[in-house]
């Protein structure tokens, strides 16, 4: 086979290349389909439900958490073993330094993005409160939720035990460990 051969293959494989390109450019500006603003099919769903739908919407916003029977729940020795999930982000000993989170001693009572030498996001910087008990469960519940734009990438602790365990071990972990609610 000769160059002028080859030539020819590659030729016409571009030119389909470029037909199916161009007939679809010609198909779109000929056959103009608009695009639809809303759902074609509205579902309407009896009253009742619409405000059965409504009350849980609230409920989930309004909710207060007691949170003294949530740490009842919780052990320390299972918060250490929970922890081993977040040890590859953050250190939890007294002098450890930041890793890709900063470091969590003393975090308990302490204000949102207090660590120094670590770089927050926007969000957690201008969050401005403290890590209580409440702030901490609702975080690790699920970080990008509680706090919009936060760059923690972590899906969060859905066991209400497992939550209380953290909170518990990361209090331990502390020069004046705070008191249980």
């Amino acid at each position: 086979m000769d160059s002028f051969e080859l030539n020819k293959i590659i030729a016409s494989i571009l030119l389909v290349a470029l037909l199916i390109i161009g007939i679809g450019k010609i198909s779109n500006i000929i056959f103009k389909t608009d695009k639809l603003e809303s759902s074609a099919y509205k579902v309407e769903l009896p009253d009742n439900l619409t405000k059965e739908i409504n009350d849980n919407k609230t409920l989930d916003v309004e909710e207060k958490i007691d949170i003294s029977a949530l740490m009842a729940l919780g052990d320390i020795t299972h918060g250490e073993k929970v922890f081993k999930k977040c040890s590859a982000c953050h250190s939890i000993e007294a002098g450890g330094g930041n890793k890709i989170g900063p470091a969590l001693y003393n975090v308990v009572g302490r204000n949102v993005a207090a660590v120094e030498d670590y770089k927050y996001s926007k969000a957690l910087v201008t969050y401005k409160k403290k890590w209580s008990f409440e702030e901490l469960n609702g975080f690790l519940i699920k970080p990008q939720k509680w706090i919009k734009g936060t760059k923690m990438a972590y899906a969060g602790l859905r066991k209400e035990k497992d939550r209380a365990s953290v909170i518990l071990y990361l209090n331990k972990y502390s020069d004046s460990p705070k008191p249980l609610p």
